[in-house]
């Protein structure tokens, strides 16, 4: 089958012929992949940002936000039948440990996140995965136009769920970036709360998007931002912050537009918050980090973009395209997700 492998880091990925993975467990599930997306994370993958955490050995397959048609299955599964339509959980999980018992499967103490940690991704025309990462869609979904809520969809909507008790009317959401991520999450806020969302972005385009999704107002990251936000605030700033870019500045700008009590929420990364500790105890800002989502978390998503309250703005590309994917995420000429179709 043709894969899109990662041989070196700082180097672009290439299409290889490998061979296609079978069920060997009996709780093994392999999906014909109908959607991979292509995140800024395959990005930092390929500049090794992950290879110190992961350990990650050279060449795998990239992908880490996938969904498809179950192709094969083993001995022991019992939710799913092959050619159901799936989306799938990045991290496919034990079920028997702690965090799997209390429900937080991201902190699994056995999991894998294949695409990430050196096990093999989607972006491929087959994955092997787990029955327990496999949700069931409804057939007449297709796969391409769900993949990036895999991850960047779990992701965005874990870190709204988490702070929807401190949305209640008469509330200010600052979302900064309203890119893959972000462009997500305003439409959860939009779905799930009452609040106000204010959306700063450096690109005009992007922010136009944003007012169509359920922005309330719109900010150009443009080094007056920060005050732009206290302003639409009456000077304190926005109640919770949430950060899909979290590099290049944007962290520090975060963490200054939340308001003394409020909560600064951190989804993006690669770059470094620098604050006082006297900062953090004299205004009582909260720092919110955010990884993935939970299993039912994606359910609950796949729910409302079912009722089409949560949509993907995506462009798809062949799975021979992927490195001109990559190239255009970079650059920036990616409005939403781009998603690699097999």
């Amino acid at each position: 089958m043709k894969a899109v492998r990662l041989h070196e880091f700082h180097q672009m990925p290439v299409i290889d012929d490998i061979s296609e993975p079978t069920a060997q467990g009996p709780f093994d599930v392999v999906v014909k992949v109908g959607g991979a997306g292509v995140c800024r994370t395959d990005l930092h993958i390929m500049e090794g940002q992950w290879d110190t955490a992961m350990g990650t050995p050279l060449p795998y397959v990239l992908g880490h936000e996938n969904a498809g048609w179950v192709h094969e299955i083993g001995a022991g599964v019992t939710n799913v039948d092959v050619g159901d339509t799936v989306i799938l959980h990045p991290t496919p999980t034990c079920g028997l440990c702690r965090a799997c018992r209390a429900g937080q499967d991201m902190h699994c103490s056995s999991s894998t996140f294949p695409g990430l940690d050196g096990s093999d991704g989607g972006m491929a025309e087959y994955l092997l995965t787990s029955a327990r990462a496999c949700v069931k869609l409804d057939p007449a979904t297709r796969p391409e136009d769900v993949a990036a809520l895999a991850d960047a969809g779990i992701t965005a909507y874990h870190a709204v769920r988490k702070v929807i008790p401190l949305l209640y009317p008469g509330t200010t959401c600052a979302v900064i970036g309203a890119g893959g991520l972000g462009h997500i999450g305003i439409q959860c806020l939009a779905a799930l709360t009452a609040t106000t969302i204010v959306v700063v972005d450096r690109n005009p385009d992007a922010l136009a998007l944003a007012e169509k999704l359920g922005a309330n107002h719109t900010v150009v990251a443009d080094g007056k931002h920060v005050d732009a936000v206290k302003d639409l605030t009456g000077g304190k700033g926005a109640d919770i912050v949430l950060d899909f870019v979290a590099e290049e500045g944007a962290e520090n700008d975060g963490f200054a537009m939340t308001r003394p009590g409020g909560s600064y929420s951190v989804i993006g990364y690669g770059g470094s918050l620098t604050i006082p500790t006297l900062d953090i105890i004299s205004t009582e800002r909260n720092i919110i980090g955010n990884i993935v989502g939970t299993y039912n978390e994606l359910a609950e998503l796949m729910v409302l973009a079912e009722a089409g309250k949560v949509t993907l703005h995506t462009k798809a590309y062949p799975l021979d395209a992927a490195q001109e994917a990559l190239a255009d995420l970079d650059a920036g000429k990616v409005r939403g997700r781009a998603i690699l179709v097999p």
